[in-house]
């Protein structure tokens, strides 16, 4: 097999996988908080809220980002000679800064279970927001990483 072949489909496996294992993170820690919360709410006698499972789900995003960016690397493979390494550190980045964003993301997500839970409810935006700027680290990182795949001309 050729290096430079592999070192893409490297590429490939680690802009998913990465990003995956950062979302299983994020929502892992976020839903632990969450299932400890609505414990204690149910303990006092609070209603069970369901905003607690918005903040588990939204470190999924991020697999979605590494998705695409696999897709556009898989494109690329028929021209993996020329750009192995580039293939491979694009799916890398993305892989790491996915993980690490999903991961943050769903750390934050669970101090505001955690903080919804022992304010009645009060301050969801402001978990929200805290939440979309790590998901802005995962948007950039897909951004830029979109971009030199864009400079890799298959069959011309």
């Amino acid at each position: 097999m050729d290096t430079s072949l592999f070192f893409g489909q490297m590429g490939t496996a680690l802009a998913i996988g990465l990003a995956a294992v950062g979302s299983a993170l994020g929502c892992g820690i976020a839903g632990q908080s969450a299932a400890g919360a609505w414990a204690k709410d149910a303990k006092a006698g609070k209603g069970i809220r369901f905003i607690y499972v918005i903040l588990v789900a939204l470190p999924i995003t991020q697999t979605l980002y590494g998705m695409i960016v696999m897709n556009g690397i898989a494109e690329k493979l028929a021209v993996a000679g020329a750009h192995g390494g580039l293939l491979f550190g694009i799916g890398l980045a993305t892989g790491l800064g996915e993980l690490l964003s999903a991961w943050m993301q769903g750390a934050i997500g669970a101090a505001g279970c955690r903080m919804l839970s022992e304010s009645d409810g009060k301050g969801f935006a402001l978990v929200i927001i805290a939440m979309g700027i790590a998901e802005s680290v995962g948007l950039l990182v897909f951004v830029f990483m979109r971009g030199p795949l864009g400079t890799i001309v298959v069959g011309g």
